[in-house]
């Protein structure tokens, strides 16, 4: 209660306290500060830079779709409204565009899993060293060809829901994958074979990489070509020694006129 009862002298004092002047304080005199724009407004000098901005386009934002600041005036000319998709016209494609390849089937977005399943195996690397380059390049462009169809065929999957066919198409595609592979392990094994054929063409003196002149040139033949001609010598006189021994016993055969006897001595010659 006493405490209660002193309160409003307490606070009197306080108000006394701070109304009168205290002597160890010295006496200041302090403005009134005003927050109005008149009185905060700093003071422009001559030389003052005019940071105003003059842009008509300020406070229109295109990420925050404020739109423009100013109405617009809209004619009274009716908008156009879109066609139903049932009365747009039919549009004409061609059967035999290039793009029909990325399709297995074109009645068909995607095939059944039994028709995915439906491929061979992959080609071994024995059975491709015996291709050609020509044959190399058709087989890689047509696994090419092959993998478009099936990431085509994946995405169109993915993009109806429809959950079936992933695993044939993942076998499928690894049977192709192989096959390329393959085809790179051989290309690889004739580049490193061509690089030895560099090295030994490099130290044979009959080869010429230059290329000014013909790339082989064997040091024995003219050595070949002369033994050619020698034999073809001995066969030409052979043949002819041949046809010296046919003629001779034709010649003897066939007598001569002046060892025919005349008339009166085969008369003359009694008979036996």
């Amino acid at each position: 209660m006493a405490a209660a009862a002193m309160r409003p002298s307490m606070g009197a004092l306080g108000r006394i306290s701070s109304s009168t002047p205290s002597p160890l304080r010295p006496l200041t005199q302090t403005a009134s500060l005003s927050t109005t724009a008149a009185l905060l407004k700093r003071h422009k000098y001559r030389e003052a830079r005019v940071y105003r901005d003059n842009s008509k386009h300020r406070g229109e934002s295109a990420i925050h779709r404020s739109g423009t600041r100013w109405r617009l005036s809209m004619s009274d000319e009716p908008l156009p409204r879109p066609v139903p998709r049932n009365k747009l016209p039919a549009i004409e494609t061609d059967p035999d565009h290039g793009l029909w390849e990325f399709f297995q089937n074109r009645t068909m977005v995607v095939n059944s899993p039994p028709e995915i399943a439906k491929h061979g195996r992959s080609w071994t690397a024995e059975e491709l060293r015996h291709k050609s380059w020509d044959d190399l390049h058709r087989l890689w462009w047509v696994c090419a060809k092959e993998r478009n169809r099936i990431a085509t065929a994946n995405w169109e999957r993915n993009k109806s829901g429809l959950g079936f066919g992933e695993a044939e198409m993942r076998e499928r595609d690894n049977a192709v994958r192989q096959t390329m592979r393959s085809i790179k392990h051989v290309l690889t094994e004739r580049f490193y074979t061509w690089e030895d054929a560099v090295k030994v063409a490099e130290k044979d003196p009959e080869v010429d990489l230059t290329g000014n002149g013909p790339a082989f040139t064997p040091s024995n033949f003219l050595e070949d070509s002369d033994a050619a001609a020698t034999e073809g010598e001995q066969q030409a006189a052979e043949a002819t020694e041949e046809a010296v021994e046919k003629a001779e016993p034709a010649t003897a055969a066939t007598p001569e006129s002046a060892t025919i006897p005349s008339s009166q001595q085969q008369t003359d010659t009694p008979r036996l």
